[in-house]
C-alpha cells in the first residue's frame, strides 16, 4: 500500500493552477531543491502536493516516519534517521508546517508530525544541512493572538530561529479554525467550541483560508524569495488575505512587500 500516495490524495482538493503569466513565471529564480517537514494533515499534504507541481522545484523531499518507496513522481522520502544524521540535506528551500488537524484513518502516518517546541532544533538541523531559505507555517487563532505578535516574532523560539542566519526566513501566520481540532481535554474542546461560536465576529480578512489556498501562497512566496532582500519576514493573515484576491495570484504584491523596508509596510 502506497501510504505516501494516499496522504497526497488526502489533501482537501487539487492545488489550484498558477495564475501567474508566462512572463512572470520566467522571472522566477532558477529552480531550487525543496524539503517539506510536516507533510501530513490537510495543510501539510496540500503544501506537498503544491510543491510537487511540475516546474516549481527541481526536486522535492518529504520527512517521513520510515524509509518508503514512493510512487509519486518527483517525490523523494527523507527518513528520520537520514534527517538526524549530520551532513547535507540536499535542499536549498525548506518548509515546516505546524497544524493540529490530522486525518483520523492514519493515512498521513507516513509523515513525521513536527511539534512546535522542536522548532529551534529543526531549524538548526536544516541550517546545518545547507538550507538557505526556510518557510515556517504557524497557524494561530486570530481571536487569541495580539496584532503585534501576529505580525512579529511572537516567541523566544521564533527569535532563536531568526538568529540562525538563514538567507531568507519567512514565518507565515495564517488564522486557524479552532473548530477543526477534535482532540484535547473536555475543557479544551469546550473552549474551542465556544470560540468557534464567535467566528461571525471576526473580520472577513481574518477568516481562515482553505488549506489548498494557503499551500499555494506558501509555495509561491518561497519561489519569489531568491529575488528578495535577505532577512526575516513575518507574513500576517491580513497580507495572505490580500494575496488571495490579487488577479496574478499575489506574486506582484509579494515581491513588493518583501522588497519594502519593514517600517514602510502598510498594515494589512
Amino acid at each position: 500500500m502506497d501510504r505516501l500516495g494516499n496522504a497526497l490524495r488526502a489533501a482537501s482538493g487539487a492545488p489550484a493552477p498558477s495564475s501567474a503569466s508566462p512572463s512572470s513565471a520566467a522571472s522566477l529564480a532558477p529552480l531550487e531543491h525543496a524539503l517539506v517537514l510536516g507533510a501530513g494533515g490537510r495543510l501539510g499534504s496540500a503544501l506537498l502536493a503544491e510543491a510537487l507541481v511540475a516546474g516549481r522545484f527541481a526536486s522535492v523531499r518529504a520527512w517521513v516516519a520510515a524509509p518508503l518507496v514512493s510512487t509519486v513522481r518527483g517525490l523523494s522520502p527523507l527518513s528520520e534517521a537520514d534527517f538526524d544524521r549530520p551532513g547535507p540535506l540536499r535542499a536549498t528551500t525548506a518548509f515546516i508546517v505546524f497544524e493540529r488537524e490530522r486525518f483520523s484513518n492514519g493515512r498521513d502516518d507516513a509523515f513525521v508530525m513536527p511539534q512546535a517546541v522542536a522548532l529551534p532544533a529543526l531549524a538548526s538541523r536544516l541550517r546545518e544541512g545547507g538550507v538557505r531559505r526556510l518557510v515556517v507555517v504557524l497557524p494561530h487563532a486570530s481571536s487569541m493572538l495580539p496584532q503585534a505578535l501576529a505580525e512579529g516574532l511572537a516567541t523566544h523560539d521564533e527569535a532563536a530561529v531568526a538568529a540562525l542566519g538563514f538567507e531568507h526566513l519567512l514565518l507565515l501566520k495564517p488564522s486557524q479554525d479552532l473548530a477543526v481540532a477534535r482532540t484535547g481535554s473536555l475543557l479544551e474542546r469546550f473552549t474551542r467550541w465556544w470560540l468557534a461560536q464567535l467566528r461571525w465576529m471576526i473580520p472577513q480578512r481574518e477568516q481562515p483560508l482553505r488549506a489548498v489556498v494557503l499551500a499555494r501562497l506558501a509555495v509561491m512566496l518561497a519561489r519569489v524569495l531568491p529575488s528578495a532582500p535577505s532577512g526575516t519576514q513575518v507574513v500576517p493573515q491580513s497580507l495572505l488575505w490580500q494575496l488571495v484576491h490579487d488577479a496574478d495570484g499575489g506574486e506582484a504584491r509579494s515581491r513588493a512587500w518583501l522588497a519594502a523596508p519593514a517600517a514602510a509596510r502598510a498594515p494589512g
